[in-house]
């Protein structure tokens, strides 16, 4: 079945970052029957309540955007929790899809699943080439365990489940919490409280030399209805902007688009994580796909909504 505006779509997880980017888009793009669920009527973490639902509305397509996530603090302290939740969640998400008869599935992952000292950019042979960041290895574990399992329904089921795998996100509706918040949102945090009590130092985790690509979660969104459209001959896609820089270098850009005066001091003794994650994207841009938001446009929609959330804190 090919996609089209009366397409049945449930959406998996749309009120986090990615997935209320995902119905932002499709509602724009005209889509009119899309289905979701929040987390207090449908525990997707339960195998019968979610299975009853899915073969339920019987949808044409399923976005996987249900995830637990965090920063390196949240992924270290709460292995058991990440590895738990996102098997279950994923793996109740995939057999219903197949059981009740959807031929087209995105389940989207994390770069983290590559290995910590990978070759760069990564391209997505290297999966499993190596061992994994210690830090977030459960959720990594998660994410390729669920990868692997639509790799498997595509051979003996003739699906086409599509795993597309984005490097860091940022965006409108992310986790600012300083504890489970990813590096990127934690930073415009704390510049931002730095500007408005006057402080005259941060404290940023590890020296600052990480390099790290950064998407605005748009363009993640309109990768979803693009491969949705498409009939892959893979079933793992990288995602990125190609846009990179090291934590230190997002520091000075952040600082400088909020043109506040602070210095950043480096907790050497916290952890890293990963040296760098660079995405190798020719598959995507094979497949004609490439990412539209640059780092500049992507902040200043970001920030505004952060804006918005805060408030007057």
């Amino acid at each position: 079945m090919q996609l089209n505006k009366k397409s049945k779509i449930f959406i998996a997880g749309h009120n986090g970052m990615v997935g209320s980017s995902v119905v932002r888009h499709f509602k724009k793009k005209g889509y009119k029957k899309l289905f979701f669920k929040n987390r207090k009527s449908l525990d997707l973490t339960d195998q019968k309540k979610t299975h009853s639902y899915i073969k339920k509305i019987k949808p044409d397509f399923v976005i996987i955007a249900a995830a637990k996530v965090g920063g390196i603090f949240a992924n270290n302290e709460q292995k058991a929790k990440f590895i738990y939740e996102n098997i279950m969640i994923q793996t109740n998400l995939i057999h219903s899809s197949y059981l009740t008869g959807v031929k087209k599935l995105i389940f989207l992952g994390s770069s983290c699943i590559y290995p910590k000292y990978s070759k760069q950019p990564i391209k997505e042979d290297y999966l499993m080439t190596g061992k994994l960041e210690e830090t977030n290895d459960s959720y990594a574990i998660a994410k390729i365990a669920g990868y692997k399992m639509c790799e498997a329904y595509n051979k003996q089921y003739k699906t086409n489940y599509v795993c597309l795998m984005p490097t860091n996100l940022y965006g409108p509706n992310d986790n600012y919490d300083l504890k489970n918040s990813h590096f990127f949102s934690a930073l415009i945090a704390k510049i931002h409280f730095a500007l408005k009590k006057k402080t005259k130092m941060i404290k940023i985790w590890g020296d600052g030399s990480p390099k790290r690509e950064l998407m605005y979660v748009d363009d993640l969104a309109d990768a979803c209805e693009f491969f949705l459209k498409k009939k892959t001959k893979h079933s793992l896609i990288n995602i990125g902007s190609g846009e990179e820089k090291t934590i230190l270098g997002y520091c000075k850009f952040v600082i400088k688009k909020l043109d506040v005066n602070i210095k950043i001091k480096f907790e050497i003794k916290k952890p890293n994580g990963t040296p760098r994650k660079k995405l190798d994207l020719s598959l995507a841009n094979k497949y004609g796909w490439k990412s539209k938001y640059n780092l500049n446009k992507g902040f200043n929609l970001t920030y505004q909504d952060y804006l918005k959330k805060i408030g007057n804190k």
